[in-house]
């Protein structure tokens, strides 16, 4: 019925053209057809578009959240404060596995041993407060930020840690 009227509807138009009018509408609907069959192989799944989401894509929601959150322990250098905040430059436990410091962000730490020394300030779960997303976001930023490089953290990964 629709190609019918597309039809009727250029037929009745001013195109003088006659192949023109004859080829128009299978013309148009190929053409549909095929903006389509191109799409749905362009289109990743979610996880792909996850993988492909890179450290410049995370940098700036993460320093966003970093300075609202975790700046007032953790300092605007990174480097911490001493006996009550760890320093976040080139530590172990920032460049290491991320399923520890995900869990650390969602849950909380408090009177931590880090390389022989003791911090007592404890830090507040974050696990309510924020979304995976913007965890993921923050975690990439600091394995990036202050001379460290390290893969970053996706939301996937965040997910897979509240369970």
């Amino acid at each position: 019925m629709f190609p019918t009227m597309l039809k009727e509807l250029f037929l009745k138009s001013h195109i003088k053209n006659k192949w023109m009018k004859k080829n128009f509408v299978p013309g148009f609907l190929m053409a549909v057809f095929g903006f389509l069959i191109v799409s749905a192989f362009k289109y990743q799944p979610s996880e792909k578009r996850e993988e492909a989401y890179t450290f410049q894509q995370q940098k700036k929601p993460g320093e966003i959240v970093y300075k609202k959150y975790c700046i007032s322990c953790h300092q605007a250098d990174g480097g911490g404060v001493p006996n009550m905040s760890p320093s976040l430059i080139q530590g172990s436990f920032v460049l290491g596995e991320k399923q520890p410091l995900v869990k650390i962000v969602l849950n909380g730490l408090k009177n931590v041993t880090i390389n022989d020394k003791t911090y007592n300030n404890p830090m507040p779960a974050l696990g309510t407060i924020l979304k995976d997303k913007q965890i993921a976001d923050v975690l990439t930023y600091v394995r990036n930020s202050f001379g460290n490089k390290a893969s970053a953290v996706t939301t996937a990964e965040v997910t897979e840690a509240r369970k």
